[in-house]
């Protein structure tokens, strides 16, 4: 139902300002969350005993869940009330958070991070369908253009505030400050009103289960196949069975009556453009996070808040041009110039990252700035594309298809970066780990065997074992750190120009495929060309 307003009433500019504010606040929650405990995980890793499989899943059941609830919870705040879904996705989060706390090993800390991630599926998407649905449309635009810099950048916030807090404070004070930011933002979402779909007709249970089933399936293999291999079983039974349920997704959704999402959406050239291009903007941004963390770490030698302050010309660069970008194709009818751009820049600064040699910070910074100058163009764009594509009474199911697209875009990105990389390190480390095992087995065979492995694992594992020689093994500990090295740099090149060149078919597939209009002739009918 759709809501009038006085665009010269200074109440309801007021009101509406209030709103993007604490829904930014949110959803800054949900993001930082994302990201912040790969800086702690060392720190939890030796409190807990936490195996290296089980350090992957103190990460990655967090956007597991996340991912596989979106659809479903995004239906359920257009049914009940978007605020209602919203101050309840708080305290789920806010639980998860406080629990993390008492844990004692890695699977109860993987079961807290379940729970947050279950709320932090009904916050992300209220959030922007609270602001797409309670703000006057002529200031929607610039609202729109808010919250996407916010989510854009707010990985990087979350790495920040986790290396200050454990530059002086134990790994629980992350877990804490998520608490007592949760607790703020719900007594503030109090003071904003809610919305919802006057007409909501049955919860669609099929096709919640089969979505939730079918993204679990393919976050989980993008997220495993870097560790397990893509060829292995499990992986094929993930990737395939969940491209499977998305198909049957599609057939149960267009026989529904009440579908959880209209499928026919994806005819409207806009809304299809505009995931299209919040996926790869999340795939170019968590794709590079993974690897300029790792080089600014284990090459460059910086501390995790360090490296965290070395990320923050992507949040200048996003944040500037997401409002530039969203004005450009709203004003000039260019969503189709706006979105092949800025997504051909972001390809050339993460192909630029592999082609040149990275010796010095200066370089990132400006190549990280170059990729921020095109996520940021084609960020709001795309998401305004989704919503304003998708009619009012479902804007929850829109919100949740924009962050879903996130989701999925991040996990391919890092599948990409981390196999690659993964396959790249093992098939250059071999004679750097026989002769140190062979040198070491000189002082400690038993010491050289597992040396031995974690030289083999990855170049965290091979600085740490030559941090951890004595001084009287220098000789063996240089050898270690150079062949480790030169086993990196190389798959890290490869790595960013094969995610910069997704990223540049992508923009060429954008530049034919998109619509000029952000949005279209018909935007709230499901069959809109």
């Amino acid at each position: 139902m759709r809501v009038g307003y006085r665009t010269d009433d200074k109440t309801t500019t007021v009101r509406a300002a209030w709103l993007v504010l604490i829904a930014c606040a949110a959803v800054s929650l949900v993001v930082a969350a994302m990201a912040a405990l790969n800086t702690a995980l060392p720190d939890i890793a030796a409190d807990t005993g936490a195996t290296n499989a089980q350090m992957t899943w103190i990460l990655d059941s967090y956007t597991l869940a996340l991912a596989a609830l979106l659809l479903p919870a995004g239906a359920i705040g257009d049914r009940v009330g978007r605020r209602g879904v919203l101050l309840v996705g708080l305290v789920v989060f806010g639980a998860g958070s406080v629990a993390a706390i008492w844990v004692d090993g890695p699977t109860e800390l993987i079961i807290t991070r379940v729970v947050a991630g279950a709320g932090a599926a009904l916050i992300m998407p209220t959030t922007l369908s609270l602001i797409t649905a309670g703000v006057p449309t002529d200031k929607r635009a610039v609202a729109i253009s808010v919250w996407a810099a916010v989510a854009g950048a707010g990985a990087i916030a979350g790495f920040f505030i986790t290396g200050v807090l454990l530059s002086y404070f134990h790994w629980h004070s992350v877990f804490i400050t998520f608490a007592a930011s949760t607790a703020v933002v719900f007594v503030l979402v109090l003071t904003v009103g809610s919305s919802k779909d006057e007409n909501p007709g049955k919860f669609d249970v099929g096709g919640s289960l089969t979505s939730m089933t079918a993204i679990a399936g393919v976050v989980f293999g993008l997220l495993e196949a870097p560790h397990r291999g893509w060829s292995d079983p499990l992986i094929l039974v993930c990737l395939i069975g969940g491209i499977a349920l998305i198909a049957a997704f599609i057939v149960i959704e267009r026989r529904r009556a009440d579908p959880l999402l209209d499928v026919d959406l994806f005819r409207n050239r806009a809304f299809a453009s505009g995931s299209l291009a919040v996926a790869l903007q999340f795939l170019a941004s968590f794709g590079a996070f993974f690897l300029i963390l790792q080089q600014l770490q284990l090459v460059f030698g910086y501390s995790p808040l360090k490296s965290a302050v070395a990320l923050f010309p992507m949040v200048v660069g996003v944040g500037a041009f997401a409002m530039i970008g969203n004005w450009v194709a709203v004003r000039f009818d260019s969503l189709r110039f706006v979105l092949a751009i800025g997504i051909g820049i972001a390809a050339v600064g993460v192909i630029a990252l592999g082609v040149f040699e990275i010796d010095v910070y200066w370089k990132v910074g400006v190549l990280l700035g170059v990729c921020a100058v095109g996520i940021g163009l084609s960020t709001a764009p795309s998401t305004t594309a989704i919503m304003s594509n998708t009619p009012l009474d479902n804007q929850g199911v829109g919100s949740a298809v924009n962050d879903t697209a996130r989701e999925l875009g991040a996990a391919i990105g890092i599948a990409l970066a981390g196999s690659i990389m993964a396959a790249g390190y093992e098939d250059r480390i071999g004679p750097t780990a026989d002769e140190a095992r062979a040198r070491l087995e000189k002082i400690d065979p038993d010491a050289a065997a597992i040396a031995d492995d974690a030289i083999r694992g990855s170049m965290a594992g091979a600085v740490k074992v030559s941090d951890e020689l004595p001084p009287m093994a220098s000789p063996i500990a240089d050898h270690i750190t150079a062949g480790a090295r030169s086993a990196f740099e190389e798959p890290l090149q490869t790595a960013f120009v094969v995610l910069g060149g997704v990223l540049a078919v992508g923009a060429v597939f954008l530049g034919w495929f998109t619509p000029r209009k952000v949005v279209e002739d018909a935007p709230a009918t499901s069959d809109a060309t």
